[in-house]
Formats: structure tokens, C-alpha cells, sequence
């Protein structure tokens, strides 16, 4: 019986025995973390014999002949960066290899927007920007526009991307610059974007000319499924409208390889390459070239890096599996909550129907389960209805992201009746 059909007692005995299983719960002092996206340490052992690639080897020379340990090459090597190319599905000639982190790359492109624009005047100097946020969405997206002071506006994340209805007329309106996007198992919500999404969004007019799209595609090879979800290449679908300038690309190896020692990578356009090209001149001589070495030398091309993957998806899959059964046991038919069943990516996004997502987070925290900050997956760390919840499986053990799940669904069911009652 859902909790809406029962009578004051019989929600009152419903509470007195869920308060009673919180309590047994309480005093085995749990501490269970799932609020963040990191990999397992067994997902992190996969790699370790990359490790040997350049250890110990007299020959650390790139194929161009360069010697990795030294100075030169600012966009990366070119093994290295045909590796990227292959898996982005562009010429080698637009993708410029980071450091370790994306987030880096993106931060930094940003900053180069705000300080000497893209194409226009700096961003800095055109008064106050807003950028679009598709909502839920990756808080550390939202902390790079926060701290530029760059005003942000919600649009939903439907079941096949983002309301580009509303986008295309958001962006009628030229203090508009830009937005985030992760097109493919879409943090959190693990939405991968259609095709017919994908080509409105290359369709797109902006009345800013240098509207800027950071297309993240951090997920594009982080697959559950032998017929994985497909992610149309933004600018193949660019080609037809001329709109590739407004789309800058980002990956890494962050959940491939070593979140802490990955090699990350954006691709662009021929006019946007020369930009961040010449800012790169200035600001740095180049990135660690022998871990680039180390990746290719690895890796070799996509065929290794997918095979690789199917590894991470035998440890991470069985995750998500047991979070989702238990949703289903505990949850379905309920009308308590609802959530994602993505086909790879970290996450899944639950969404509380009857009771605040706040609370639920509250209680789950007063008995030893860590959640991702309830909000953040929202500008200003602010849910309008305070109802999402991100879910991040992968770091636990089976059996303890296991046990996390059946306390977020008493939890639920607490905070529920604590409401109606």
C-alpha cells in the first residue's frame, strides 16, 4: 500500500517500525561513501602495469624522435594525441593534450574567455554574462561560474538531453555566452544526448558571436553495455550549420587510467585551436610528456582502451546493479521517489517525490552514510525542489554501496511520513 492510502494509525505503525530499524542501524556506527564519483582502488590496480611502460627504458623518445624527458611539444605527442583523436572522432590537428585533470582545461578556457575573449571583447569587459545550466547537472561546472561571477540559468535535463527549445530562445539574448554540456551519460542523471538534441544544439543562432559550448564528454567510453550508447560527434553535426567555433571539447583519462595521473585532452575548431595555441605559448613550456608516452605506449589505440573499459565495467556495473534492485524492491510502485537507469557513466540520480531530498540527506548522515551535498547538482548548490539526490556507486564494495542503498530507501520512507504525519 502506497503511505498516500494509509490511515493516520497505519502511518503511524509504518513509522514506529522504520524508526525502530533506523535505530538498530544508528548503533552499528556505519561510515559509507558514496558522494563522490572516484574509482575503487581494484579499478585503479587495472593500470598499473602502465606503470613499466617508461621505467627502466633507455628509449623514451616519441615517434617524432623527440625525447619525452625533455622540453618542446606544447600541444602534446603525436601518438598520444592520435589516441585522443580516435576516440573524439577528429583530426590529431585539433586536439591539444592537458595535464592531468580536464577540469584544468576547461577552467583555464574559461579564464582565457573572461580575460582576452573568444573572438570578441573579453568577456569581462561586456557587463554581466550568464552562462546555461542544464539542470541536474555536475557541480564543479557550476563552481567554475560562480566563482567568475557568471549569472546562471536552469534548463531541464529531459530523458533524451536538455530542453533545446528553451535553450534556442535563452540564447536570443546576447549577454548569453555559453553553457556546459556532458552529452553522453550525462553527470548525474547518466542521460546520453540524441541525435535530434545533438544537431538542434549544432543548429543553434546565438545572438553572441562568441557564445562558447564546453562539450564535456567525460563518459564517452565509460560503457556497461556490448551495444553501448552512441553520441553523435558534435562537429560532424556542426559541418552543416558552420557552427563549429562555438563548440570547444573535453575528455581525459581520469577514470580510465589514473584519476591522479591521467592525461586529459580538448579538441576544437581550426580558429579556436590558434587561440588557445598562442595563450599555451605563454603559459606553460608543455605538459608531462612522458605520462602522455606512458598512455600511448599502453593503450595504442581505441581497440586497447575499449578492451580496457569492458574491466572498469565488470568491477562497476554489478554497483549500479545492486543500488538499482534495491531501489526496486524497497522503492517501486511506491510513489516515494524515481531514478535513472543510465547504461554506463558514475552516477544515478534519484529524485524524491513526496518528502524533501534535504532531509533524506540529513538522515542519512546521522547514520553513517555520505552523500553527494543534497542541492549540488543545482547552481548556488540550491535545488528549487529540493528534490534530487546524486548517487555515486562506484567507490564502495558491492556490499557496502549495497547497504548504503537500503539506508537511503529508510531514510526516504522516514522523511516521507515525517511529512505527512
Amino acid at each position: 500500500m502506497q503511505y498516500s492510502q494509509m490511515s493516520n494509525p497505519e502511518l503511524a505503525a509504518e513509522f514506529n517500525e522504520l524508526k525502530k530499524q533506523y535505530e538498530e542501524l544508528k548503533a552499528q556506527n556505519l561510515k559509507l561513501d558514496m558522494s563522490r564519483g572516484k574509482p575503487a582502488g581494484e579499478q585503479l590496480d587495472l593500470t598499473m602495469n602502465m606503470l613499466k611502460e617508461v621505467i627502466g627504458v633507455c628509449d623514451c623518445k616519441s615517434e617524432s624522435g623527440l625525447d619525452c624527458r625533455n622540453y618542446g611539444v606544447l600541444d602534446g605527442i603525436p601518438e598520444c594525441k592520435r589516441l585522443f583523436a580516435e576516440m573524439l572522432e577528429v583530426d590529431s590537428d585539433n586536439i591539444i593534450l592537458g595535464g592531468t585533470s580536464s577540469l584544468t582545461l576547461m577552467f583555464d578556457y574559461i579564464t582565457q574567455c573572461m580575460l582576452t575573449g573568444a573572438g570578441d571583447k573579453p568577456w569581462s569587459q561586456q557587463g554581466d554574462i550568464k552562462f546555461i545550466c542544464n539542470v541536474p547537472g555536475y557541480d564543479r561546472h557550476f563552481g567554475i561560474c560562480e566563482y567568475y561571477g557568471i549569472k546562471m540559468i536552469n534548463v531541464p535535463m529531459l530523458s533524451d538531453g536538455p530542453d533545446v527549445e528553451k535553450i534556442a530562445e535563452l540564447v536570443k539574448d546576447r549577454s548569453v555566452k555559453g553553457m556546459f554540456c556532458v552529452p553522453k551519460y550525462s553527470n548525474p542523471t547518466g542521460v546520453t544526448y540524441s541525435d535530434e538534441k545533438i544537431r538542434a544544439l549544432a543548429a543553434l543562432k546565438p545572438a553572441a558571436k562568441d557564445f562558447r559550448v564546453i562539450w564535456d564528454n567525460a563518459y564517452i567510453v565509460h560503457d556497461f553495455l556490448e551495444n553501448p550508447d552512441k553520441v553523435l560527434n558534435i562537429f560532424e553535426a556542426c559541418k552543416e550549420f558552420g557552427t563549429e567555433d562555438y563548440f570547444i571539447e573535453f575528455t581525459s583519462t581520469s577514470k580510465i587510467s589514473f584519476p591522479g595521473a591521467g592525461v586529459s585532452c580538448l579538441a576544437a575548431s581550426d580558429k579556436n585551436i590558434q587561440m588557445i595555441k598562442k595563450r599555451f605559448n605563454t603559459q606553460m613550456i608543455g605538459h608531462d610528456k612522458l605520462n602522455q608516452l606512458r598512455h600511448a605506449k599502453y593503450f595504442k589505440n581505441l581497440d586497447g582502451i575499449k578492451a580496457h573499459m569492458k574491466k572498469h565495467a565488470a568491477l562497476i556495473e554489478p554497483k549500479f546493479n545492486v543500488v538499482i534492485d534495491t531501489f526496486e524492491k524497497e522503492l517501486a510502485g511506491t510513489g516515494l521517489a524515481s531514478w535513472t537507469k543510465p547504461n554506463g557513466g558514475y552516477f544515478i540520480s534519484l529524485d524524491t517525490q513526496q518528502c524533501s531530498a534535504m532531509r533524506v540527506g540529513e538522515l542519512c548522515k546521522s547514520l553513517g552514510v555520505v552523500l553527494t551535498s543534497v542541492g549540488a547538482t543545482y547552481p548556488y548548490g540550491k535545488d528549487p525542489e529540493d528534490k534530487n539526490i546524486r548517487i555515486a556507486p562506484t567507490f564502495p564494495s558491492v556490499t557496502d554501496i549495497g547497504r548504503a542503498a537500503e539506508v537511503l530507501c529508510l531514510c526516504i520512507k522516514l522523511a516521507t511520513i515525517e511529512k505527512m504525519m
